[in-house]
């Protein structure tokens, strides 16, 4: 696809300001349940990958195992629709906990942190498809996208994810009855900033609902691929 000069400067300009902002991290989501006793191990990789700056991990509490005796206080059943539409694009029939979903992609159950390192360096190491940079003032946010190397005719939506560094919680019913435990990078607000085609720079801007940090998801449509993702500055 032709660029006239002056679009071609546009998108340097926001290459240049998406590089310093941010080096393409992969985004880890983590599906799990204050009502699993298999999920302990992988919250606590949750904790690990908060800790690095190549990666934005987000913990997605669910609300599939509240039935068994205790509520998972974090959980939104917005996050269960997403797991299950990432088991539809993935072409699987079963969800589970705990589970993550790497750059919207990938899937790795249970606490497998070599296979779930393995697919961070498979994306680290791929040829970047979008950038995006964001900066905030006060509770307004812009956004800066930029293509890289795109499809044509696919639509993307620009998110914004809020969350808790840190939350705690003191069990008291169901599979981890007595265990106090503490939660990172858990979820709390997700919105949708607008829709981008991909195939020009564009700029977003939204509020946000809370003083809590944000980052920036560019997913295609329909819960498939995050093509690029940063941290709100």
């Amino acid at each position: 696809m032709l660029r006239s000069a002056a679009a071609t400067a546009l998108v340097s300009l926001f290459l240049a300001a998406s590089a310093e902002a941010q080096e393409d991290p992969v985004v880890v989501e983590l599906f799990t349940s204050q009502g699993c006793s298999s999920c302990p191990p992988a919250d606590r990789i949750m904790h690990e990958l908060a800790k690095r700056d190549d990666v934005i991990g987000l913990a997605l509490h669910v609300d599939y195992w509240d039935y068994i005796g205790w509520k998972d206080e974090y959980a939104d059943p917005d996050h269960t629709v997403r797991q299950r539409a990432y088991a539809r694009q993935g072409g699987r029939t079963m969800i589970y906990t705990p589970q993550m979903v790497v750059n919207g992609q990938q899937d790795v159950v249970d606490a497998k942190s070599f296979e779930l390192n393995r697919l961070i360096d498979t994306h680290l190491t791929a040829v970047p498809e979008a950038e995006v940079s964001a900066t905030r003032t006060g509770n307004e946010v812009t956004m800066n996208v930029v293509p890289v190397e795109l499809p044509e005719k696919e639509i993307y939506e620009v998110r914004i994810v809020q969350y808790s560094p840190v939350r705690h919680a003191s069990i008291r019913r169901g599979e981890l009855a007595g265990h106090e435990l503490d939660y990172a990078n858990v979820v709390e607000d997700w919105q949708v900033a607008g829709h981008w085609d991909g195939q020009a720079p564009q700029s977003f801007t939204a509020s946000l609902r809370s003083d809590l940090p944000a980052v920036v998801l560019i997913q295609r449509a329909g819960h498939g691929p995050i093509v690029a993702a940063a941290r709100v500055e």
